[in-house]
């Protein structure tokens, strides 16, 4: 049975491994990155763009909209070509005298104003780079759907992989008298930073 369970524990251990690893080096990574954010210079890249939208266009964005309802295609088509910002299918904040498209991701900001009389665009896109990309990653700020559940399943492959981990120390634990003392040191010098030297 020893050998049996053995054996299973490994399995998970390494499959979970393996299906994590790439993902927890990205993450660790990031952690450090996070930690010394104001060390690590980030110079913000900021373009604005102007524009009007044809004549034939300015129909499209009369009447009343519904709440959030994203610009109408030829709109969106328009505004794309015109600044280089793809709005389609983005929540649009309409008032009557403008539509407001913002347009958050992880590393980068983007927004289209459009006056709904007269057509002006004005457009700003924000690029803070890789490393700031990378950090919103970890943080999973405006990622949408995919990376939310990646996350998710991500955490739960390191969840298999530190049980079947320990469980594979209880095995060997009675070959290898430090190993006890060394998950007590790993597990407690947290709490005592946590009690000791965090203002809660």
């Amino acid at each position: 049975m020893r050998q049996f369970w053995l054996k299973q524990f490994r399995t998970w251990h390494w499959v979970s491994a393996a299906m994590s690893l790439t993902a927890m080096l990205l993450f660790a990574v990031t952690g450090i990155t996070l930690n010394h954010a104001s060390a690590i210079p980030a110079t913000p890249v900021v373009v604005s763009k102007d524009a009007a939208l044809p004549k034939s266009l300015l129909h499209a964005l009369t009447g009343d909209m519904a709440e959030s309802a994203p610009l109408p295609e030829a709109v969106a088509a328009e505004v794309d070509e015109l600044v280089g910002i793809d709005v389609r299918g983005e929540p649009v904040e309409w008032s009557p005298e403008e539509a407001y498209v913002a347009i958050p991701g992880p590393g980068r900001d983007a927004w289209v104003s459009i006056d709904r009389a007269s057509g002006a665009i004005a457009s700003e896109r924000t690029d803070r780079g890789w490393i700031s990309f990378l950090n919103d990653l970890h943080k999973g700020r405006h990622t949408g759907s995919a990376w939310f559940w990646f996350i998710d399943a991500f955490a739960l492959a390191c969840i298999v992989f530190t049980i079947t981990g320990l469980l594979l120390l209880q095995i060997h634990a009675k070959n290898r008298p430090s190993t006890w003392p060394l998950v007590a040191g790993g597990t407690l010098a947290p709490i005592v930073i946590i009690i000791l030297f965090l203002h809660t």
